[in-house]
């Protein structure tokens, strides 16, 4: 094909119709560009400004270790490693980026890099003494705990054994009788060495743990030991884990060494957090002044850390932004640079890409701006080359058609200067969804909540919504050309929540007699002209609706259906006029044209002719019949004379053309691939300043052997796909009349079964729930699940019936090296 830019412009002044030209994605060309080294980085930068620019990968077979500007890229991603440090630290502190102040100051990639890891040791240093504070806060708020609560089990025991203490000495002052002490209490009470003085363990134990740490421990010392347990009112703060837990305070009570360890391991076990306790009051009283002091001293000193930690926040926060944008730069550029191949001989650097023939001038200015910048001696060059490889496919789009452009994206990326359907899909496509969704109140609707997304979008643009949302926000005009649409052909319709109003005028029928209501139009009686704009308002509610309905929007259906495929097949015709491919244009655009207009393009004019006669010929007979009995009268079944002479003719030109499309191309291509190879001679290409060196100099299909057999059968399968898919997709056309009744009748139930039936109780209250119930419906079924339903059936109609006539799809999107494109998620 030679070079792209010569050719696109050859074919500009080819006489090809200048409105097609609008189709095109934008002339592209292969460049090379030679960068001195002390330049480059400043280079790619205002390429990157720029954004028009796609860079080739020359080190392809490197891994990214080998590659030129590997640490570079390492000391990158160590950076932005410390910005989301710093990202995570401010949210945590509660500063939103919203709040942060933006400083314009040029900064210094390697001072940034200083103060980055200084302000991280900093940062970390001043977390790390927080913590160790926080812990030794919050254990002595568990020793508090601890020392009131198991100060009152002392209290209540030593109580308890001075009344018992009482009690006995009391009874040894009595006369001996059996009111005495035993003769065990007596010893003990006697001998203070006998008696037996009991170890014991306090702390915390969470309280879900409480039970089974109680039966642990009664299994373990065979229940020789004494537990009292007490629930704290409110969660604390456990020093290890940091999280709030219900805890229990509780206090061991032993004999003996070997019980001990027993629960000191039991305690570990189960998390408990011990704490020393003595049973002297005084020096109980004495600890929890010492903890209490200890408390607000740490809180005092934990307060001045956060306030110093939260300052240091506040100073990163200011230059957040510009760092992250810098760091998100650099990295990009190094990354390009590691794709540019490396000449130390002439300490430079080459690249190859792909960029818009119109921002050729741009390019070179930026690379003009970047030597004087640099203070460089040697500037760049800039040579365009010729390939014969595909270049990517760039259309320029704005906020209102980037939305359709993503819609034909999701099918396929066009072919280079393949024709854009998305020039036609900003008005066919809400227009088929209009004619499925068709009511001018719910299209009023749908138009309200997409003008609040189109006002609001500079706020919401710059906010994390939902997916669900985000897929709403991004499709706002789609939207709002779908509601324009809606109401249009709601007033066509003339359905406002499948009410009919006489907006255009008086109907054109008139009751005959005072008993004919509108329960049948047999009772009617044509007064007036016709009504002048859309559907009249008597048909809504009769007996005919439905039947006349039905009729008009299927055989509606098959006419913008049949309209649609023939499109796609004009469009193939530009495709091939365009690429110079005279056999699509012959053995495959003029076939298929009369293939599909022979049968359904007749079936069209047919409608359109009994619409304008009133002739009450049936249709179905007359289609059937051309096929099964071409040559029987048609009767009464006739539209206009020489009608079965024209059956005859458009009958065998659909015969005809299937072999047209199944054999000829074949052929002829096997013809031209021989045509090809004989006396084919090659030349080297030069440069005015230096030979260029060309990859391949021809195709590599050209040295393959041309397998007949293997396109005749592509040729097969294409021909049978078309044949079938002629039939098929009119009639998948008719997903717009079934629809479309389906809404309307939606819109009617909701509408006479619960607003209407409501209204008919006399009930204030029955007739507000009737309103929510009719308002939850038509948002919920109407506006939403109709609307996505409309939506998809729309899609597959572009996507199917009318994308496969001429749209490939198998071209790669242009992606030029932009800072603009840059995403966290990216990096």
């Amino acid at each position: 094909m030679g070079d792209y830019r010569g050719l696109n412009v050859r074919r500009d002044r080819g006489g090809c119709c200048p409105p097609m030209d609008l189709m095109r994605s934008e002339a592209m060309q292969l460049v090379r560009i030679i960068v001195p080294v002390e330049s480059a980085h400043l280079t790619l930068s205002y390429l990157g400004d720029l954004g028009l620019f796609q860079f080739k990968d020359l080190n392809a077979d490197k891994s990214p270790f080998q590659r030129t500007y590997a640490n570079q890229i390492k000391r990158c991603g160590e950076m932005a490693r410390k910005l989301r440090l710093f990202k995570e630290q401010m949210a945590k502190a509660g500063i939103s980026h919203s709040e942060m102040a933006m400083t314009q100051t040029r900064i210094d990639f390697d001072e940034m890099e200083i103060k980055l890891g200084e302000l991280e040791a900093e940062l970390i240093e001043v977390n790390s003494n927080n913590e160790k504070l926080q812990r030794s806060y919050n254990e002595l708020l568990e020793y508090m705990l601890v020392l009131k609560k198991a100060g009152e089990f002392f209290y209540s025991a030593q109580s308890s054994a001075t009344a018992q203490q009482r009690e006995i000495e009391a009874r040894q002052t009595g006369d001996g009788s059996l009111d005495s002490p035993l003769l065990l209490e007596q010893e003990m009470l006697t001998d203070p060495a006998k008696q037996v003085k009991l170890g014991f363990v306090s702390g915390l134990v969470p309280k879900e743990k409480a039970m089974a740490f109680e039966r642990i421990l009664f299994r373990a010392t065979r229940g020789n030991m004494y537990l009292r347990q007490a629930a704290v009112d409110d969660p604390v703060i456990d020093p290890i884990s940091g999280e709030k837990i219900a805890k229990n305070v509780f206090v061991v009570f032993y004999s003996g060494e070997r019980a001990k360890t027993k629960i000191l391991k039991i305690c570990e076990a189960f998390g408990a957090n011990r704490y020393p306790f003595t049973d002297d009051i005084g020096k109980q009283m004495q600890m929890i002044s010492e903890v209490s002091g200890k408390i607000t001293e740490l809180k005092t000193t934990i307060d001045l850390g956060m306030l110093h930690r939260d300052n240091i926040l506040k100073n990163i926060s200011y230059q957040f932004e510009q760092w992250n944008n810098l760091v998100r730069t650099e990295k990009a550029i190094y990354h390009t640079l590691n794709m540019l191949s490396l000449d130390v001989t002439k300490k430079c650097l080459v690249a190859e890409g792909w960029s818009p023939v119109f921002a050729t001038s741009q390019i070179q200015d930026a690379l003009q701006r970047a030597t004087y910048d640099s203070n460089s001696q040697v500037g760049s060059i800039f040579q365009v080359l010729h390939t014969k490889e595909s270049p990517p496919t760039y259309f320029q789009t704005n906020k209102f058609t980037s939305a359709f452009q993503e819609i034909v994206d999701a099918y396929g990326i066009a072919k280079y200067q393949e024709a854009n359907p998305g020039v036609y899909t900003i008005v066919t496509f809400p227009f088929l969804f209009a004619v499925m969704f068709g009511d001018w109140g719910h299209g009023m609707c749908l138009l309200l909540a997409t003008l609040m997304l189109i006002f609001r979008e500079k706020k919401l643009s710059s906010q994390k919504l939902g997916d669900i949302m985000e897929m709403m926000f991004g499709g706002r005009y789609v939207i709002l050309m779908m509601a324009l649409f809606s109401i249009y052909t709601g007033l066509i319709y003339n359905e406002f929540f499948s009410v009919p109003f006489e907006m255009f005028g008086r109907s054109a029928y008139a009751c005959r007699d005072l008993s004919c209501r509108d329960a049948t139009t047999e009772g009617l009686v044509k007064v007036r002209e016709a009504y002048p704009f859309g559907v009249d308002p008597k048909w809504h509610g009769s007996r005919s609706e439905l039947p006349f309905l039905n009729s008009l929007k299927m055989k509606m259906s098959i006419l913008l259906g049949v309209a649609q495929m023939n499109l796609g097949i004009i469009l193939s015709y530009f495709n091939a006029k365009f690429f110079s491919n005279s056999i699509n244009t012959w053995y495959q655009f003029i076939p298929q044209l009369i293939f599909l207009n022979s049968l359904f393009g007749y079936l069209s004019l047919l409608i359109i002719v009994k619409w304008c006669t009133g002739s009450q010929a049936d249709l179905y007979h007359v289609m059937i019949y051309m096929f099964l009995s071409p040559t029987d009268d048609l009767g009464e079944n006739q539209l206009f004379p020489g009608q079965k002479t024209l059956q005859l003719v458009l009958l065998l030109l659909a015969l005809i053309s299937v072999p047209w499309m199944l054999f000829p191309k074949p052929i002829l291509l096997r013809k031209q691939h021989n045509e090809r190879h004989q006396g084919q001679s090659y030349t080297m290409l030069h440069n005015t300043e230096e030979s260029l060196e060309i990859e391949e100099d021809h195709d590599s299909h050209d040295h393959e052997e041309f397998e007949f057999s293997e396109v005749f059968v592509h040729q097969l399968i294409h021909t049978i796909e078309f044949v079938l898919g002629a039939v098929s997709n009119t009639a998948s056309y008719l997903r717009l009349w079934a629809l479309s009744l389906a809404h309307s009748e939606l819109s009617s139930v909701f509408y006479e079964k619960v607003l209407l039936l409501a209204w008919g109780f006399n009930n204030i209250a029955i007739l507000i729930i009737g309103i929510v119930v009719f308002v939850c419906a038509t948002i919920g079924v109407l506006l939403v699940m109709e609307t996505l339903s409309a939506f998809l059936h729309a899609l597959r109609l572009h996507w199917v019936e009318f994308q496969n006539k001429f749209y490939e799809g198998d071209g790669y999107k242009f992606a030029p090296f932009s800072f603009a494109l840059l995403t966290d998620e990216e990096d």
